[in-house]
């Protein structure tokens, strides 16, 4: 499965803990495209709707659509077989935003 850097996929998140995200969500990988070829797994970080931005943890992406939001907090790697179909790209300005909320939150 070809997976490239800043597109935005339908993700499988039915199988967490309390507290993560969880259903069928869109989600934009922000792990390297030399990585996305040779791993099984990808890092993502799920979009939401509905909340208002509070960078850094919760970044407009309105290139997703209208008030979607991406929630830095809830990064993490997924196998690509929870990857169910692709729902676009992000703009390059919302996917600098993505990647300064994960280096603020991280303290990169």
């Amino acid at each position: 499965m070809a997976v490239r850097r800043g597109e935005v996929w339908w993700v499988d998140f039915d199988v967490v803990d309390d507290g993560e995200i969880r259903k069928m969500r869109p989600a934009v990988v922000v792990t390297a495209d030399a990585l996305n070829r040779a791993r099984r797994t990808v890092v993502v970080v799920p979009l939401a709707t509905g909340p208002q931005p509070r960078p850094p943890i919760v970044v407009a992406t309105p290139s997703a659509g209208e008030r979607r939001v991406a929630v830095c907090d809830q990064a993490r790697a997924v196998d690509k077989a929870r990857l169910t179909r692709a729902a676009g790209t992000l703009s390059a300005p919302d996917l600098r935003a993505v990647e300064e909320g994960l280096r603020r939150i991280l303290e990169l």
